[in-house]
């Protein structure tokens, strides 16, 4: 359906009246609370609710002054995406009480906050073009999947505490690191990498006990964000065997401030590759999983200009979100709201769409060039590195805006 704003919306804007994201914010120090965005301008759904539009579903007025989004999204999908809808309303009806309130603030003045408070983190593993490149790298070529790989959604348990919004310094870790030739030693890594993914967010607890099979999983995803997973190679190298990773991932990751919803994203759900072999059953699904969703890098170094180093799409993943929960709850495990659940390095088939440093330059092998002609193996000090994402079809966009973080010397 095309809906017309009375709003001045760029037409480039990742905000559109087709979006409406949630998002926690605050003024000038003030205390946060609840979102949403349009264009160049944030929505005080405190605001809004005082002119009575949300009237109708009964919400509590405290939910509106919550610091984090997850008592709005316990209402459920039936509230939640009402709340929504009604927004999209108000700001297509001329007649609006919307319309010349002081609901709206510039994006520049506010200060944005976690969306969400994240009570479990964890991190897959889903894209066959990563996991092949590293196989290749520091496996066998000729083996470089895992036997596993293509029967179950690979993943493991983060670190939530260390989960941050966009614009969060990332200080860069200490650890011990294993030399070609002698002992491990111990400094700053000096291995530093992005990882681009992007995480869904659950909006709907389940049981201890109890399994959400892949068609269920529809009820259970809230909506979606950008996410940089950063890694200490080295640091990782050395230590994930046996258990995986940990020292080398828990110092840091960052989430985009905005959550799109599933139902901002559905117009732009797509087929995912061809799995084989077959999957188990639990792991079937039907419908359109993947989403056509694209995502740029960039490195910025310190007082420089911006390079796009990764030009890749969500599309890519061989692994979907409705499986990834089906397969992390099939032994009974439970989810509560504001769980992250990160997508794992979001790679395609050309260098150019590789997700991180330790691909697009294959493990320091070929260094990129930027445009002041430094060179980067992986991340200096200083370097800020970007993440966007968006869709677009048929004149409608619907984007993430962006996440960003720069990475600060080792203490």
């Amino acid at each position: 359906m095309i809906m017309h704003s009375w709003k001045d919306i760029p037409n480039n804007s990742d905000f559109s009246i087709y979006n409406i994201p949630f998002g926690v914010f605050s003024i000038s120090g003030g205390s946060p609370r609840l979102a949403s965005a349009i264009g160049d301008e944030i929505i005080d759904l405190k605001g809004v609710a005082a002119t009575g539009i949300f009237d109708s579903l009964d919400i509590n007025s405290r939910i509106w002054d919550a610091d984090t989004l997850n008592p709005f999204i316990s209402l459920g999908k039936s509230v939640t995406n009402k709340v929504r809808t009604l927004l999209q309303e108000h700001m297509c009806d001329p007649s609006s009480p919307l319309k010349g309130s002081n609901c709206f603030h510039p994006m520049s003045d506010v200060s944005m906050h976690m969306p969400v408070f994240v009570g479990d983190y964890t991190d897959f593993y889903s894209s066959i073009e990563h996991a092949t490149n590293v196989g290749i790298m520091f496996r066998d070529p000729a083996n470089a999947l895992m036997p596993n790989w293509k029967h179950l959604p690979v993943g493991y348990h983060g670190r939530a505490s260390s989960i941050v919004v966009s614009g969060t310094n990332i200080t860069r870790p200490n650890g011990q690191t294993k030399p070609n030739d002698g002992p491990p030693i111990y400094g700053p890594s000096q291995r530093m990498d992005f990882e681009l993914e992007m995480a869904f967010i659950i909006g709907k607890e389940s049981n201890l006990g109890d399994q959400i099979s892949t068609k269920q999983a529809d009820d259970y995803i809230f909506g979606m964000v950008l996410f940089n997973d950063w890694s200490a190679r080295d640091i990782q190298k050395w230590e994930y065997v046996p258990l995986g990773p940990f020292l080398g991932k828990s110092f840091g990751s960052t989430a985009s401030p905005w959550i799109v919803t599933m139902e901002a994203l559905s117009p732009f759900a797509v087929e995912g590759p061809i799995q084989d072999p077959e999957v188990l059953p639990y792991l079937t699904y039907s419908g359109l999983k993947n989403y056509d969703i694209n995502l740029t890098v960039s490195l910025t170094p310190k007082d420089g200009q911006a390079n796009v180093i990764s030009t890749s799409n969500f599309k890519y993943m061989y692994w979907n979100m409705n499986q990834q929960l089906a397969h992390h709850t099939v032994n009974g495990c439970n989810v509560k709201v504001g769980d992250f659940m990160a997508s794992g390095t979001i790679s395609g088939k050309t260098p150019e769409s590789y997700g991180s440093m330790l691909e697009i330059a294959w493990s320091g092998q070929k260094p990129i060039t930027l445009k002041d002609g430094s060179q980067r193996k992986f991340i200096n000090n200083y370097d800020t590195v970007t993440i966007n994402g968006w869709c677009e079809k048929n004149s409608i966009r619907v984007g993430f805006g962006e996440v960003s973080g720069t990475i600060l010397p080792a203490k």
